[in-house]
């Protein structure tokens, strides 16, 4: 029988290593304060895992008048923090350390000035290498003393939420505080103080009805005791709770995996975690109101929502065709082609022509060379680049500019399709980024590749050849009939004369050079009409492969670096979410 293995999350140092690279990644695109959070909750994770693992901090949270002190002061066995019911008496968190040695550092970096040892008749044995902290009350007048509870809270090992009978359901505790730390249940203890004041069947209700509150809050299951600081009643089964959790050596770890996987939710929302900002307050960023997500809920992210790799792919195909075909338009590749055809034909004539007439075509212009259309003459830039000048095909018009813009936008909406707005608007500007080089890079490959056009089939020098073979035989056929006519003119002896049958060899020459000339000039123009024909073909094909390679390095290839940087996103905050 086969024994079936969990499979192992990611280390919790492979987890921070990919939540800075989360951050690293979201640094430009995402808010600033996402980013800055992120990287501040790794920070602070790092420095945690480099202090002493032995001890655990554990902090009583409270508000005024919550008996938060007096519970402080009962588990250590002595009078530590000063006592008061109607306003804050602590001002500065207190430390009671049970076997403290080597917590020093510790206390440092919580920068926690008072501490003390507590009583060794608390069972010091049991709670050796705990931590506790009696933080400043929560609801405070007085500002420092809530930010220093917003400072320790995101800094603790374990939490221990200490509320009374009357202010457990304070909207302030439960939007403020316990909905952002809806992902650290692990690390959360809820303690309801001075049930004594309360008949038995009364704490059942008010436990009910706390859980009932948590339960809204998204930290289901986490542990609610009854505890009488005054009578002792609970206390026992709080040191047990506390005993174990401290023999565990576990609450650091949870409390900053519990961070980490916080932090990954709320940087793929792009807003910085509720958790260790000072800036809490009701309806925060994990707030339900107006349209947040739920307590407890990781905030929703594009990985696997919207529509996959190969369907962007099929889709950024598609929307690439389009801007390819309003490049090409925008470029003249029409008058091109059409320039290709009529400049074939021109040169196979001034080529291939009866050099008796083919010169009158050289008085025409040539539709490639007013495009500035001409091969390349070999020179090469200080990157070795062939040196290509600039056509002068007719400028863009309004409407061919405007359908560009438009088929980039597409380009751009196509690739942001079903991500988040900061990655959307970072996949947009990523495809407009080098828009602006469009221009000067297409007419360089317009130049390049309609360069090819201008070369010159092999069969033009054959025929020309012919042509002039040709030519030559007429005029020898010329020349030796003016020396007939002459020596008749001059009543000379007449040399015998050779015949091609019943006709003189010098008309031969004279009317078969002219007629075979014509012939010859005839077909040639026929085989240029045909070849230029499929020339302006090829130039067409080749321009819009052309084209579309400068589309696609200009517009597609950046929106896909930017997909694949958010992918790159994606899978590290799943990392980082262990």
């Amino acid at each position: 029988m086969k024994l079936l293995r969990r499979k192992e999350g990611p280390s919790l140092d492979s987890r921070l290593a990919a939540l800075i690279e989360a951050a690293d990644l979201g640094a430009g695109r995402l808010p600033d304060e996402a980013v800055a959070a992120a990287r501040e909750v790794a920070g602070r994770a790092g420095a945690r895992r480099e202090l002493s693992l032995d001890h655990t901090v554990v902090a009583l949270a409270g508000a005024t008048g919550s008996g938060k002190s007096s519970l402080y002061n009962a588990l250590a066995g002595k009078k530590l923090a000063d006592v008061g019911v109607t306003r804050p008496t602590t001002s500065a968190a207190q430390a009671a350390l049970w076997d403290g040695d080597g917590a020093g550092p510790l206390l440092d970096w919580l920068e926690v000035p008072y501490r003390h040892s507590a009583s060794e008749a608390t069972g010091a044995g049991d709670l050796a290498g705990l931590v506790l902290l009696d933080l400043p009350d929560h609801d405070s007048i007085r500002l420092s003393h809530r930010l220093e509870v917003d400072r320790l809270v995101s800094q603790v090992d374990l939490l221990v939420w200490v509320v009374d009978p009357q202010k457990y359901a304070d909207a302030a505790l439960h939007e403020r505080y316990l909905r952002p730390l809806a992902g650290h249940r692990d690390v959360t203890v809820m303690v309801l103080n001075q049930v004594d004041r309360l008949p038995p069947a009364a704490v059942e209700r008010c436990l009910d009805d706390l859980r009932r509150l948590l339960e809204g809050d998204g930290l289901t299951g986490v542990p609610v005791l009854a505890v009488s600081a005054t009578t002792g009643q609970g206390l026992d089964a709080l040191r047990t709770l506390l005993a174990q959790r401290v023999a565990d050596r576990r609450s650091w770890s949870a409390r900053l995996s519990a961070d980490l996987t916080t932090a990954a939710d709320h940087l793929a929302a792009g807003e910085p975690p509720p958790i260790g900002s000072v800036h809490l307050a009701p309806g925060g960023p994990s707030a339900t109101p107006g349209g947040r997500h739920a307590p407890g809920q990781p905030p929703a992210i594009a990985a696997g929502g919207g529509p996959g790799k190969d369907e962007v792919a099929k889709r950024l195909d598609g929307a690439g065709r389009g801007l390819t075909g309003a490049l090409c338009a925008a470029a003249g590749v029409p008058v091109i082609v059409e320039a290709v055809a009529k400049g074939h034909r021109h040169r196979a004539v001034v080529a291939t022509g009866w050099p008796v007439t083919r010169w009158l075509r050289r008085f025409r212009p040539d539709p490639l060379r007013r495009l500035r259309i001409e091969p390349p003459r070999g020179r090469r830039d200080g990157d070795g680049r062939e040196v290509v000048g600039r056509t002068s095909v007719p400028a863009a018009s309004v409407a061919q500019r405007a359908q560009v813009e438009t088929a980039i936008r597409d380009v751009a909406e196509v690739a942001a399709g079903g991500l988040p707005g900061p990655w959307a608007a970072a996949v947009r500007q990523a495809a407009r980024s080098r828009a602006i080089e469009l221009t000067d890079a297409v007419d360089r490959v317009v130049a390049t590749t309609s360069a090819g056009a201008t070369r010159r089939p092999r069969w033009w020098r054959a025929v020309n050849l012919l042509q002039w073979l040709v030519f030559a035989a007429l005029l020898a056929g010329a020349i030796w009939l003016g020396v007939l006519f002459a020596m008749d003119y001059l009543r000379l002896p007449q040399p015998p004369l050779p015949t091609a049958g019943p006709v003189p060899w010098p008309t031969v020459l004279l009317v078969g050079g002219a007629v075979a000339g014509v012939v010859i000039a005839l077909l040639s123009r026929l085989a240029a009409w045909a070849g230029g024909r499929r020339r302006a073909r090829r130039t067409a094909k080749a321009l819009r492969t052309a084209i579309g390679q400068v589309g696609h390095e200009l517009v597609i290839e950046p929106a896909q670096a930017e997909l694949a940087t958010y992918a790159r996103f994606t899978e590290a905050l799943e990392v980082a979410r262990g």
